[in-house]
């Protein structure tokens, strides 16, 4: 698994990274020598403003400021929801509606820390999906995020039956194995442990489009999945069509 964290585009008001699964965005309150992003960035060009976040085991897009004025044009677009952020997801069973929307309230649970749930007394929550894929038993979506909650993506999904392929907090699963698709032709010999393809979550920041700060042009940026997220989806087209 890659930990480079690769500069896409940078200027005189913002820089676009594709940050890596399991890099996290800012530091860490316990441990603050965990490697992150914005460390990362500060330490390259001097002080970096925060605009959005990618919690740690997504990979993909991620912008920062370089200076006050265009932080706060940013932090305004996205405010103003007109920065339109898509993520590609794999997620369990088949969705059938080929587009379609997801509107519930999160709010943060009352039961257990750092879970989100679906509930009336959240913050208005909007996903926009389409079906990008139909495997066996998945299916990948891209997903257009109106809203930047906190677990949005994962919550929303697993609100309408479908959690992500890998989510130990709103799924079933912390790993994906390739002997569950292969099934009965997966041989593997005695006494060695299988590796999972992936171990993280199915979820990667594909795109964003933005109106840069200075110019107003509207920018838009994409990264390509991850070998792990590549991986799974190339043994599923080939074992779980």
């Amino acid at each position: 698994m890659k930990q480079k964290i690769e500069i896409i585009f940078e200027d005189n008001d913002i820089v676009v990274v594709d940050k890596p699964a399991n890099v996290l965005t800012i530091p860490d309150r316990h441990r603050p020598d965990k490697k992150n992003v914005y460390h990362f960035l500060n330490n390259k060009y001097g002080k970096v403003f925060i605009i959005h976040r990618l919690d740690r085991e997504t990979s993909g897009i991620l912008c920062f400021a370089k200076n006050e004025m265009a932080h706060k044009h940013m932090s305004q677009q996205f405010e103003n929801r007109t920065v339109d952020k898509y993520y590609y997801a794999l997620v369990e069973g088949s969705v059938y509606q080929k587009e379609g929307e997801i509107n519930k309230p999160i709010a943060k649970s009352q039961a257990i820390a750092g879970k989100m749930v679906i509930n009336k007394r959240g913050k208005e929550s909007l996903t926009l999906y389409k079906v990008l894929e139909h495997f066996k038993n998945y299916t990948l979506v891209e997903a257009n995020i109106k809203t930047g909650r906190t677990h949005q993506v994962r919550i929303h999904f697993e609100s309408i039956g479908h959690p992500l392929a890998i989510d130990p907090m709103y799924g079933r699963k912390s790993a994906f194995l390739l002997s569950e698709i292969k099934g009965k032709k997966y041989n593997i010999a005695k006494h060695v442990e299988e590796r999972p393809l992936m171990s993280r979550t199915t979820l990667h920041a594909k795109r964003i489009s933005f109106d840069h700060p200075t110019t107003l042009e509207r920018m838009t940026f994409e990264t390509d999945l991850p070998k792990d997220f590549n991986a799974i989806l190339k043994q599923l087209r080939k074992w779980g069509s």
